[in-house]
């Protein structure tokens, strides 16, 4: 069964607005504070293969990594990020820190093997990248016994506290760094945005995951491995539905629903800024309270504005 210890950090500046987002995704008895992670409770996702489009697996686990959350980006119309060789190098030698200490964290400890820097943007700046301007950066990490980096980009998006970070909108390039021994595989991908934002997407705008007409969805998350819970009390749930604007924006919902194809709307718990304070203010989510069926298309329909700008979306998916 493979492990997972998986964490997320985002650091925004435009003029004085600054935005810091964290969370961590821990295995089953893992806390992401040092500990060494513990056997994953629950299957894992795992990403599909010979989709229109997808990439074909290169064995390189950052390579495949950088290429799996680009397609998956494209998928949902957002601009494909650049690979800066300078965010590798910061990427490369946390996921290196990671693997000399056995521990899974955004912090380096000052005197440890492979220290390169106590915080992103130490690391950032010591690999020659230096955040100026208008800018956003943040970094997700993962850690599991698969070396697949289709694997650690597909967990990362599943896991929907780290997806807003993925599919932030402004973001231009990001950096991707490995790590293994025999059994375990480090992944640290940091993104970023310098000297002004990325395209994002329109004004009034958002973009959906999953994709209009996306096939093979996995029909759960295990909610008890996220860590803030994004649905307390339960462990299996279905599989996080999300809308994304662009980081400086301010979304409202006004309703957001789903719904097996000729069935009535699912239960589910919402993750907005007014009513869960570990969601950004620019994306929101749904989150189904029962695990999804198989082979069945669902029908979403989500309202609300984007910097007061009504926004409507309605759209389908199938899962695998």
């Amino acid at each position: 069964m493979n492990m997972r210890l998986t964490k997320m950090r985002i650091e925004t500046e435009a003029a004085v607005a600054a935005l810091m987002l964290a969370a961590m995704l821990a295995g089953c008895g893992g806390d992401g504070g040092g500990r060494t992670p513990l056997a994953t409770e629950g299957a894992s996702p795992v990403a599909p293969v010979g989709q229109q489009g997808a990439p074909t697996a290169s064995g390189d686990t950052a390579a495949d990594g950088f290429a799996w959350f680009n397609y998956r980006r494209g998928q949902i119309g957002l601009a494909a990020l650049t690979r800066n060789s300078l965010i590798d190098t910061a990427a490369a030698g946390h996921s290196n820190y990671l693997r000399l200490n056995n521990t899974v964290s955004h912090d380096q400890v000052r005197g440890n093997a492979g220290f390169t820097g106590v915080k992103l943007r130490d690391r950032l700046v010591a690999a020659g990248y230096t955040p100026a301007g208008q800018y956003a950066f943040g970094e997700v990490i993962s850690g599991a016994g698969d070396r697949s980096g289709f694997f650690h980009a597909e967990e990362l998006i599943t896991a929907i506290y780290h997806r807003f970070l993925v599919f932030e909108p402004v973001f231009r390039e990001m950096g991707v760094g490995s790590a293994s021994t025999a059994s375990y595989t480090w992944f640290t991908t940091n993104f970023a945005a310098s000297n002004g934002y990325g395209p994002g997407v329109a004004r009034g705008s958002v973009a959906t995951y999953p994709a209009s007409g996306q096939a093979a969805v996995p029909v759960n998350f295990m909610s008890d491995s996220e860590s803030p819970d994004p649905v307390p009390n339960l462990n299996e749930v279905g599989y996080p539905i999300s809308v994304h604007a662009n980081i400086s924006s301010v979304l409202a919902v006004t309703g957001f629903t789903v719904r097996p194809r000729g069935g009535a709307d699912l239960p589910v718990r919402l993750l907005a800024k007014a009513v869960d304070t570990h969601t950004p203010e620019s994306a929101a989510a749904i989150v189904p309270l029962a695990r999804l069926n198989s082979g069945t298309t669902y029908d979403v329909s989500f309202s609300g504005t984007v910097d007061s700008v009504p926004v409507t979306r309605n759209w389908s998916f199938t899962t695998q």
